[in-house]
């Protein structure tokens, strides 16, 4: 855990780094671009909120990649999902009339069930049929896409455009008086609790429980765990349809937090931004909560930075794909620690051995 740790801090520092170096050879100051990056992330309370706000699906979206990893699943399906959950979860928002504690909670569970069923079907497939999951689900991210094209005009059509549905009521909304009210207006909402309630949940489910060891065991050798008596299939099963209803729920943070309404047309990019929060995060829980909120930073930023010196926001872009592609290589870094180490320990050696013959 310690080599992950150290593997994702020099990612960040290896992306900061080639950032900087950017910025120098297309004219520009990288101590006065990260300047304005960073204060356009935590300048003010709105910004931080903001940022917060930011963060807040991506923690979602990162922590149903990182859940499928351990079981051995690359589940690039999240976007769909996130798609399908907040669709389900805005049918019942704008369906019902309750008091705005027990709407919210429907809206969860409904959230929860409909990315959990755009899921279980890739999960389905691998466990029955073998079919890889990255084919099954990225399949899934179109049928959602084109679901959703079709169902928000049919049956869910705002009063004057046809690409997006009605805004939701207030009662069906994440955001909050006290929480807006804090932050100096910013879209901040209660999808960050939420988001940090299933953060806990994943990380007691994965660390702390027989199920969660049946899991990582899957994830491990999937053989092996079948011959020590593990339900494979239903384990498959069962983790992309939490993968899934984690993304789901990620969904009714960006649509009913973030957002009013769903818009048509557009798969929401958390979802594959949730693969590169994972990979930094080292695929736990925590470090997908840290490595969200790094990723809703920078995002937050670009557009000050872009702003106030005109440096262009694909930077803030390369930055974080260079990043990804260091968490990605991770297997490369660590060696290049361990050479280091075992070099250093060497050195040690033959300076003691050289210091007992004198």
């Amino acid at each position: 855990m310690n080599n992950r740790i150290v593997v994702s801090l020099l990612a960040v520092v290896f992306g900061l780094l080639a950032g900087a170096v950017l910025m120098a050879v297309t004219g520009h100051d990288p101590i006065t671009g990260y300047s304005y990056l960073f204060e356009g992330g935590l300048k003010n309370p709105e910004r931080i909120g903001n940022t917060l706000a930011t963060a807040t699906p991506l923690i979602f979206s990162g922590l149903s990649v990182a859940f499928a990893f351990r079981t051995g699943l690359f589940n690039i399906g999240v976007a769909g999902q996130l798609l399908f959950g907040g669709f389900c979860a805005s049918a019942v928002g704008l369906s019902l009339d309750l008091p705005k504690a027990i709407l919210l909670i429907l809206m969860l569970i409904a959230g929860f069930v409909g990315g959990a069923l755009w899921a279980v079907v890739p999960g389905f497939l691998k466990a029955k049929f073998n079919v890889h999951e990255v084919v099954s689900s990225i399949m899934m991210n179109w049928i959602a896409y084109w679901t959703i094209y079709y169902a928000v005009p049919a049956y869910l059509k705002g009063e004057f455009l046809e690409t997006e549905s009605k805004p939701l009521p207030e009662s069906a909304s994440l955001k909050v008086s006290f929480l807006t009210d804090m932050f100096d207006g910013s879209y901040i909402n209660l999808g960050l609790f939420v988001a940090v309630i299933a953060v806990i949940i994943v990380a007691f489910i994965i660390n702390k429980t027989t199920f969660g060891y049946e899991l990582k065991a899957v994830g491990n050798n999937r053989h092996a765990a079948e011959y020590a008596g593990i339900a494979v299939n239903r384990s498959i099963i069962l983790s992309m349809a939490i993968s899934g209803g984690i993304a789901g729920i990620g969904g009714v943070a960006l649509y009913a937090g973030n957002a009013s309404n769903i818009q048509i047309g557009i798969l929401p990019s958390q979802g594959f931004d949730g693969i590169a929060v994972a990979l930094l995060g080292a695929n736990s829980p925590v470090g997908v909560l840290l490595s969200a909120l790094f990723f809703g930073l920078l995002y937050s930023g670009r557009g000050f930075m872009n702003a106030m010196t005109e440096i262009p926001p694909e930077i803030a872009d390369s930055i974080i794909a260079i990043i990804i592609y260091f968490a990605a290589t991770s297997i490369l870094i660590e060696r290049l620690i361990r050479w280091f180490i075992r070099r250093k320990a060497n050195a040690k050696s033959a300076s003691e051995h050289e210091g007992k013959v004198k």
